[in-house]
């Protein structure tokens, strides 16, 4: 079987994680990148052996000659560049948030829609491998039917010297770090139909906020907290651990920190050590999140070969990216925001 052959829009901070994740993939290869900053395009293109560079997207498809492309720009640029690749009719990997607004989401999922070419958002916490194994167990029923939960990432770690525009931005934690602990709610518990938010700026150094609290009301009945900060100075620092709580009606589930899941039943109580895979290329602390780009890279490549809609597709991501406009809008109003106001 040929091998797919992609393109790489974007070689700043988090897309070498991405190009190391495609060199390790199976089935798939990186044949050319695009950055506006010839500095940045040198680097990767050095570093991963790519000789095809390109500082105009526009270029890059015009020449052609790639299966995919992965956009990992930052968020303004996500619409115009998705629609050129619909335009095209190339199946087209979009990093989170999918856009800025839920009018520019929908008409990104519409364009590709439109021209029958897969979407999928580059939304890579619930690939890590401690949250799958959290999910396998309440699959398992192992502590019966789940009515309540918590996902929460708490840190002061400095995110702002490795990507200083984090804090410039009127949004923050909500958009760039809530949006994955959302897609985990969703992903644990199902989809939510309403949001109830409260948000806070502890550091007076930036611009949007870094605290945020979350209630979600989810169909079935559970309810759940999302809780992220990174104003939170802990005796051992979290980073970039998500913690887990959930309740069921035979049990509990802990995922704590170190990785350590704790599933307490009738039966007892087992724990486990579900560290994530150390690959060579990465480092502590951040292999957690670099195994999961591995991880959704391949599910992106194994779908395009089979044809299956990606789990994290850019028709699924309308729900997540939902609850964080749903989110905003809670905090700003200080009110309860039904789901469905999105989707009107």
């Amino acid at each position: 079987m040929a091998v797919l052959k992609g393109a790489l829009i974007g070689c700043g901070f988090f897309a070498v994680n991405q190009m190391h994740g495609w060199r390790d993939a199976e089935g798939a290869r990186i044949v050319a990148i695009c950055d506006r900053d010839p500095a940045r395009l040198r680097a990767v293109g050095d570093e991963f052996g790519i000789t095809r560079r390109y500082t105009s997207a526009e270029d890059l498809f015009a020449d052609g000659g790639f299966d995919f492309v992965d956009i990992a720009t930052t968020v303004k640029s996500h619409r115009s560049l998705v629609e050129l690749a619909a335009h095209n009719g190339i199946p087209t990997i979009c990093q989170k948030p999918i856009a800025p607004t839920m009018e520019d989401a929908k008409a990104m999922v519409a364009a590709c829609a439109a021209v029958g070419v897969p979407l999928m958002v580059h939304e890579n916490f619930r690939w890590q491998s401690p949250i799958r194994a959290a999910k396998a167990v309440i699959d398992s029923g192992a502590i019966g039917e789940v009515f309540w939960g918590r996902v929460s990432f708490r840190s002061a770690y400095d995110v702002y010297s490795g990507q200083p525009y984090l804090a410039t931005g009127k949004r923050f934690i909500i958009e760039d770090l809530g949006i994955h602990a959302l897609d985990i709610a969703r992903y644990l518990f199902g989809d939510a139909t309403s949001v109830t938010a409260r948000t806070r700026r502890v550091n007076p150094r930036i611009v949007g906020e870094d605290v945020a609290t979350v209630l979600l009301d989810h169909r079935g009945g559970i309810t759940s907290i999302v809780d992220c900060s990174y104003a939170t100075r802990l005796p051992v620092e979290a980073f970039p651990e998500t913690l887990l709580e959930v309740d069921g009606s035979k049990g509990t589930l802990r995922l704590s920190q170190d990785y350590r899941l704790q599933v307490h039943s009738r039966e007892g109580t087992v724990t486990k050590d579900v560290a994530p895979r150390l690959l060579p290329w990465a480092s502590p602390p951040w292999h957690n999140i670099q195994e999961s780009v591995s991880l959704i890279q391949q599910h992106w490549v194994d779908c395009l070969r089979t044809g299956r809609e990606p789990d994290t597709s850019g028709r699924d991501n309308l729900k997540t990216f939902a609850l964080v406009e749903a989110s905003y809008r809670s905090a700003a109003k200080v009110k309860t925001v039904p789901v469905e106001e999105f989707f009107r």
